[in-house]
This record gives structure tokens, sequence and C-alpha cells, in this order.
């Protein structure tokens, strides 16, 4: 069972003040809709797993992964067989400048089958297998080096998903770099100035496109759109200042970028499944925001 949620959010201290948590699941047990701000891999060992996530269904065969973005919603069937189930505190991952370029990863949830490349297979298979030891190990770095192996995976998916893109434009490795140039000097910009009115014709301007050429490509390129990116963003900066009580929502709405209350109020919904209010109280109540656990598991044998 899920202990403790509020509304479709949830929440659980980690063990022994770890940051991870990995689950050996054997439970049969439906997990109803729900959210939380941990990055969750789930790996199935023995039967097929599916989850419903991102508004679709995803079927993971064993020794398959899919890994599911902080944030967003998943519903898991009761299901039979046996996964490992990995999470993780992503407040070392998030805002830390030198991981922004694997950011892209956590657009959408990401699925390592079997016919994935060959390299990004093994990879995710090492990964989880590398995983499971440290968790069970005595190493008093065994924290960190999930983080190694986290961020690893992290930059073998995205360089997966850079190389589909070179494909689906059907450019060369030189076309691709010039592109990723471009794109760090897009996103810099939007970080730097994401409290501010941003429009598509500054953007296109600073990436040397048309407007459509432009849309097509940041899309392309980062798996989702320019306009949802800069949302995503603003949404981020919104949730550090919801931290502060003293702060009026209308004054947290108008620093993070937003024109209206209602457009803030709604967007921060859509991105984070819950009001500005609601984010403040669940903190007040003594919520840490990006900390969360999971469902009832049994330890390895």
């Amino acid at each position: 069972m899920i202990k403790n949620l509020q509304g479709e959010y949830e929440t659980v201290e980690y063990e022994n003040k770890r940051f991870v948590m990995l689950y050996d699941n054997v439970e049969t047990e439906f997990y109803p809709t729900h959210w939380h701000n941990a990055v969750e891999i789930i790996y199935p060992l023995v039967n097929p797993y599916a989850v419903k996530t991102g508004g679709d269904e995803f079927r993971i065969g064993e020794h398959e992964l899919l890994l599911i973005p902080p944030g967003e919603l998943h519903t898991l069937p009761a299901q039979p067989g046996r996964r490992l189930i990995f999470q993780c505190d992503n407040r070392v991952l998030s805002g830390e400048p030198a991981l922004e370029s694997v950011m892209p990863v956590f657009h959408a949830p990401v699925m390592i089958t079997h016919a994935s490349a060959d390299a990004l297979r093994k990879h995710a298979e090492q990964t989880m297998t590398e995983i499971y030891k440290a968790y069970y190990s005595t190493d008093e770095l065994s924290d960190i080096r999930f983080y190694t192996l986290l961020i690893g995976l992290l930059a073998a998916i995205r360089a997966d998903q850079i190389e589909n893109c070179r494909q689906s434009l059907a450019c060369a490795q030189d076309k691709m770099h010039q592109y990723s140039e471009k794109f760090r000097q897009v996103l810099k910009y939007i970080d730097q100035n994401y409290m501010y009115d941003i429009t598509l014709d500054t953007l296109a301007d600073l990436a040397g496109y048309s407007k459509f050429h432009f849309s097509r490509l940041f899309k392309e390129y980062n798996a989702v759109s320019y306009l949802r990116y800069i949302n995503i963003r603003r949404i981020r900066a919104a949730e550090a200042l919801l931290l502060d009580p003293e702060l009026p929502i209308t004054e947290v709405a108008i620093r993070s970028g937003f024109s209206s209350l209602s457009t803030f109020n709604r967007i921060f919904k859509e991105i984070k499944h819950c009001t500005p209010s609601s984010y403040q109280r669940l903190y007040s109540a003594g919520w840490e925001p990006p900390v969360s656990g999971r469902k009832k598991h049994r330890s390895a044998q």
C-alpha cells in the first residue's frame, strides 16, 4: 500500500536518512494514481509490468526499464511478479547547472526495451545491477554511487535521444553539433530570463532560425515545445518561492514570470498536479518538496 497519500501526492521519509529507496517488490497490489518529486525507475525481474503514466500505458518486459520523471502522475495496476522500484531524492539533481544538458530526459517517461540501442540497453541493465548491489552493501559511499550511476544513465539516455533526433532530421554529426550549440545558448537565455516576457521572435532570432523552423527544431531536440519548456522553468522557480510562507502567491507568480494569477494557477496545476496554495500547505505541514517514498516491499533475499 501507499502509506502517505495526500490527494494524489505521495510522500514518505527515506529509510535511515538516505536519499534513495530501492524496493524489491513482489506485491500483487493496486497503487492508485499518484505523483511525487522523486525520480522513479521500474525494472521488472519476473513477469512484465504495466504502468499508466504520461497519458499512456507502458508494458515493461523482464529486464526492460521505465524511467518516470519527478511530478508525473502514474498508476500501477495489481500484477503478479517481481520488480525493482528505485526512487531517489530529486534535490541532488534539480537546479544543478552542470546537469541542465540531461534535464530534457525528464520531459516525458522513458522506456528502454530489448529493441533499444544495444549500448543503451546494456548500460541500463548494468546500472540496475550496480544499484541493487550498492543498496544492500555497507559502503558508506553507496548513496553517492547511486547518483553517479543515475547521472550516467541519464547521460546515456540523452545521448540516445540526440542521436535519434539527428536521424529524424537526417543531418550529419557536424550539423547536429551546431544545433546543440545553438540550443545550449537558447536554454541558457531562458534560464536567465524566465522571469521576463520571452517571445518566440526573441528565441528564434537568438538561434538564427525562422520562427517555424525554430519551433520544430526545439521540440524535436528537447522533446517538449519551447513554451512548455519556459513554463517548466518558471514553475521550478515558483516552487522555491512558495516555500516562503510570508510571500503572497501573487508575488510568487510575478517573480516567476507569469503575467496573471489565473495563468499561474492553471500552469502550476497542469505541471505539479496541485494548486500553489495546496503546495504551500503541504510544505507547512512538514512535507519536504522533493522527498518521497514508495510502496510496500520486501527486502532482498
